[in-house]
C-alpha cells in the first residue's frame, strides 16, 4: 500500500485496439466482464491548463480487488494517452487511487509538490487528476473520485467479475450514470 495514495485501486492500459484487447483479456486472461463506452462524456477536461474535447473509448473490468481500465484514443486530443502512445509505447500507463474526500486529496497532493497535468469530470461527483509522474512507463498516478454515481458503477463492475462464468456477455455497456 502507497503511504501517500491507499491502495492502487485501477491499471490502466492505452491500447491501439480496445476490442481486440478486450477479446484478449476474456478470453485468455479470463478477466471480465467488460463494461464498455464507445465515447465516455468527458467535461471540464484540462490538459497543460488547456481545455480540449477528448473522444476516448474506455472498457472496466475487475480482477479481484483491482479494476482493470483499457483506453483508447479516438482523437488527436492532447493527453496523457496520445503521449504515451507517440513515445512508442502501449499497454501499462497509470495506477490509479480513489477517494472519497477528493477535494482534501488533491490539496493535499499539491501541498506536497505533485503537478497536475490531465484532469475532467464523468458524471456527478466523478473527477479525476493525472499527475506529472512518468519516471518510467505505467507511473503516472491518477486520483479519481469515487464517491457518487461513478463508485456505484464501479462497485457494480467489481460485484459482476465476481459471479462471471467467463464465457456470457463478456462485453456490456457502461450503466446509466444518472441511474445509479
Amino acid at each position: 500500500m502507497s503511504h501517500h495514495f491507499g491502495e492502487i485501486r485501477q491499471l490502466g492500459y492505452v491500447v491501439h485496439d480496445i476490442e481486440a484487447a478486450m477479446d484478449y483479456w476474456s478470453k485468455t486472461l479470463g478477466v471480465g466482464p467488460w463494461y464498455y463506452n464507445p465515447k465516455v462524456p468527458i467535461v471540464n477536461y484540462r490538459y497543460d491548463g488547456q481545455s480540449y474535447e477528448p473522444h476516448n473509448s474506455v472498457a472496466l473490468a475487475n480482477s479481484g480487488f483491482v479494476q482493470v481500465e483499457l483506453i483508447q484514443t479516438r482523437n488527436d486530443v492532447p493527453s496523457m494517452y496520445r503521449d504515451f502512445l507517440r513515445a512508442g509505447r502501449t499497454g501499462l500507463q497509470h495506477v490509479a487511487y480513489w477517494t472519497q474526500s477528493y477535494d482534501a486529496d488533491v490539496e493535499r497532493l499539491l501541498g506536497q509538490g505533485f503537478k497536475p497535468k490531465m484532469s475532467g469530470e464523468v458524471g456527478e461527483r466523478g473527477r479525476f487528476i493525472y499527475f506529472d509522474t512518468e519516471y518510467h512507463p505505467g507511473t503516472v498516478i491518477e486520483l479519481s473520485e469515487v464517491a457518487g454515481p461513478k463508485g456505484k458503477m464501479f462497485d457494480l463492475i467489481r460485484e459482476s467479475s465476481k459471479t462471471w462464468d467467463g464465457t456470457t456477455q463478456p462485453v456490456r455497456p457502461f450503466p446509466d450514470l444518472s441511474r445509479l
